[in-house]
């Protein structure tokens, strides 16, 4: 298979596989009922939740530069936004290239090396990896009582047990296996952890590492009141705040797995939410018009960036 063909296929294929989950999503809850609600929904929650969106890039856009800095580069603030905005509407067509294309309009507008412009990059996904994991964490402590209760009911305790034993026993070998790893996948894992550890560590040693750490924490905080603030803009719809956190996770990872969340991200945070007891059609609705108002946000501004840039760079 010829790498054009690959990259072709890993194009295609999450397309295709979004697209399959939009048709069992109106399995579910058909396209009319779906109108419906987009029809009744409350738009200014949906405008709230939009707001708090556009902070998050606003702050990402501007926590970048002090990735930049001490490499000598002080990027406007107008190009970094611009570049960000750019990187999210890429990645709605071809997932992870986002992150290449920020990187390269820094290069044509801000003289930034490519190398250096994206390895800054990927220390700040190291950095929102972090606060991903740091979330789940704390969804796993509020909701600690009610996982429990979740598990034991629908699994025997016996199964619990013996999985967890099997887990640990797995995970400890597989730790030596890569811990003695000279070659092979092992070499590979070893290095991304050796990695991922050094540019956690590596913020701390940042000279304006407080102001990072604080926009980071702020980027996250306004993503979750983005999925927040929506809630009410499906009548009746009624999330405990722990439904709130662990649908978001679900949402967060469903971005990841299709280009957008395209088909998935309804489905993930309407199975996240009847797990609390809340009813599948409103759930699979919110997540619906979440995905919607998101999606609409990056392509509009994404869109208008891409005109800008020449605009606002006029010298160049």
């Amino acid at each position: 298979m010829t790498l054009k063909i690959k990259k072709t296929l890993k194009i295609i294929i999450p397309l295709l596989f979004g697209g399959g989950l939009v048709w069992y999503l109106f399995t579910i809850i058909p396209p009319k009922t779906l109108l419906e609600y987009f029809k009744n929904a409350n738009y200014w929650w949906i405008a709230l939740g939009l707001c708090f969106g556009i902070l998050s890039h606003l702050s990402r856009a501007y926590r970048w530069k002090f990735m930049l800095e001490p490499l000598g580069y002080n990027p406007r603030f107008i190009n970094s936004t611009l570049a960000v905005l750019i990187g999210y509407f890429v990645n709605l067509a071809i997932p992870r290239a986002g992150e290449v294309s920020r990187a390269s309009v820094m290069t044509n507008y801000e003289n930034i090396p490519f190398e250096k412009g994206f390895g800054t990059i990927v220390a700040e996904r190291i950095a929102d990896l972090f606060m991903m994991f740091l979330i789940i964490g704390i969804t796993l402590l509020i909701q600690f009582d009610f996982i429990v209760q979740l598990v034991t009911k629908n699994v025997d305790p016996l199964k619990i047990a013996i999985i967890l034993i099997s887990c640990l026993l797995g995970g400890f070998f597989f730790y030596k296996y890569v811990q003695k790893s000279t070659t092979g996948i092992g070499l590979k894992i070893k290095s991304f952890v050796k990695s991922l550890v050094e540019g956690i560590t590596s913020i701390f040693r940042m000279k304006n590492k407080w102001a990072f750490i604080f926009h980071t924490v702020f980027i996250w905080v306004m993503y979750v009141c983005m999925f927040w603030a929506t809630i009410p803009a499906i009548e009746g719809l009624e999330v405990p705040f722990g439904g709130i956190l662990v649908g978001f996770i679900a949402g967060g990872f469903s971005i990841a797995a299709t280009n957008g969340g395209i088909g998935l991200y309804p489905l993930a945070v309407a199975g996240a939410f009847t797990l609390f007891g809340v009813p599948e059609e409103p759930s699979t609705a919110f997540g619906s018009v979440m995905w919607a108002a998101q999606t609409a946000m990056i392509i509009l501004f994404g869109g208008l960036s891409f005109l800008l840039l020449p605009i606002c760079n006029k010298a160049k």
